[in-house]
């Protein structure tokens, strides 16, 4: 290889014969590739970028290093590079071995040219899907070397983070507000994880799952004897969680009596055991979440004004997973690869048609609904989205709304793989430049340097 290795390029053509190397060049140029035309394929393996995202047309007969031994060259250097094969009649029982040892497909001399441009594409579209996938996995290693158990690279989940980051070192008591399977169990845990409190108990309690008969009990203990079949005495989850953390979830089911009870043991950090006259101190942080707006129960007699005030110190708010379109595709693959991993599975990459329906739909059930899809998707099952919940991220309202909105998550999606020129960003979306950096504007997206 005399020349240095262009890594804008999208095809490699390699062939001894420059008459034909020119008119294939001439080919892909005309269907608006970049071509970098070789006679010599030695040296180019060494020179390739890691995960690049092009493709190589090789004339298998060539003097010094033949297309059979630069395919097993760049193999060895990345699998899942397609590699096209030229042949001649004489080579078709060597290429179909080739295919089998991993060439993406085999030209036989003459092809049309149309033949050539199509075969190019495919390459191209697969090659996309490999490198892009690569890509969200290595966020994913970039996001859990965090310590924070919450995937994603929206602004909201920077926030967020931020949020937490800050809230973690501190003492105070924190309320959680967010959807149903949106992750307010994962903050709260996360909260507690990075406070100085870590090595003590975390006592995770969802009040909308307690029988009201024993709600009391089971959060504040009690004494022997206290009521029938209290043959001895009980601990609750505050005394139990001494030193630590209780996460609170589903606070606005708690009754107005039991709401009381919490108030009085928020402000004056003791416990008094059902049944008991002893009042027990109790150093812990109190993290309560709410999926509901717990000042309009407030206003509707349902949920105590007084301990929404003294619970709303310090709101941590999370985002509906539509509100965070560009963190769907880097979610699903990771639980994906989860979902594999547990299962002794080869993992999936998201095909395109999947990379579809998962930014189009609506996501009512947040994280828990994308979760139980990818497991699904792990197991070569459907995707199985309910197309009543359909509704391109963060839109509602009519077509325009969402096809917005459904723009802005592609456009966010292909921000976050790390594009280093705004022209690499605009071809990898197959828009003009002037039109992508009109429509960075429209949706507020960053970019560093617009003129690059």
């Amino acid at each position: 290889m005399s020349k240095p290795f262009d890594p804008t390029c999208q095809v490699v053509l390699i062939d001894d014969d420059a008459d034909l190397r020119l008119a294939l060049t001439q080919t892909l140029d005309l269907a608006g590739l970049r071509v970098a035309s070789l006679g010599d394929a030695r040296g180019l393996a060494a020179q390739l970028p890691d995960n690049w995202p092009g493709v190589v047309v090789s004339d298998i007969r060539m003097p010094g290093l033949d297309g059979l031994q630069l395919l097993a060259q760049l193999h060895g250097r990345d699998a899942e590079l397609p590699v096209l094969l030229i042949t001649g009649h004489g080579d078709v029982p060597m290429a179909v071995q080739a295919m089998r040892d991993g060439a993406f497909d085999f030209l036989e001399k003459p092809f049309a040219s149309q033949a050539l441009i199509d075969s190019v594409h495919r390459a191209q579209q697969l090659r996309a899907l490999v490198v892009e996938n690569r890509q969200l996995r290595l966020a994913l290693v970039d996001q859990q070397a965090l310590d924070i158990p919450l995937l994603g690279q929206s602004p909201a989940m920077q926030r967020l983070r931020q949020q937490m980051t800050a809230l973690a070192a501190v003492e105070t008591d924190v309320l959680i507000l967010g959807e149903t399977g949106a992750g307010k169990e994962v903050v709260a845990r996360a909260l507690h994880q990075l406070s100085p409190r870590r090595a003590a108990p975390f006592v995770a309690i969802n009040a909308g799952a307690l029988a009201e008969s024993v709600v009391e009990s089971e959060l504040f203990g009690h004494e022997a004897g206290a009521f029938t079949g209290a043959q001895k005495r009980r601990v609750g989850k505050f005394e139990f969680a001494n030193g630590g953390t209780v996460f609170l979830d589903e606070i606005e089911s708690m009754s107005l009596e039991v709401q009381v009870k919490l108030l009085r043991l928020l402000q004056e950090r003791v416990v008094e055991r059902v049944g008991g006259n002893q009042l027990i101190p109790l150093n812990i942080r109190v993290i309560a979440a709410s999926k509901e707006d717990l000042r309009v129960a407030a206003d509707q007699g349902r949920f105590r004004a007084d301990l929404y005030y003294r619970l709303n110190v310090t709101p941590l708010r999370l985002p509906a997973l539509r509100e965070r379109g560009e963190d769907i595709l880097l979610l699903f693959q990771h639980f994906v690869d989860r979902a594999a991993e547990r299962h002794a599975l080869p993992t999936r990459t998201i095909e395109t048609e999947a990379r579809a329906e998962l930014l189009l739909h609506g996501w009512p059930g947040n994280v828990r609904e994308l979760q139980n899809a990818a497991q699904r998707y792990a197991l070569g099952l459907p995707l199985e989205l309910n197309a009543t919940a359909a509704g391109t991220p963060g839109a509602g309202g009519g077509l325009s709304q969402q096809v917005e909105a459904y723009e802005r998550a592609l456009i966010a999606a292909e921000l976050s793989q790390g594009h280093a020129s705004l022209r690499s960003l605009a071809e990898a979306l197959g828009v003009p430049r002037k039109t992508l950096h009109d429509k960075l504007r429209k949706y507020g997206l960053p970019w560093g340097d617009e003129e690059s």
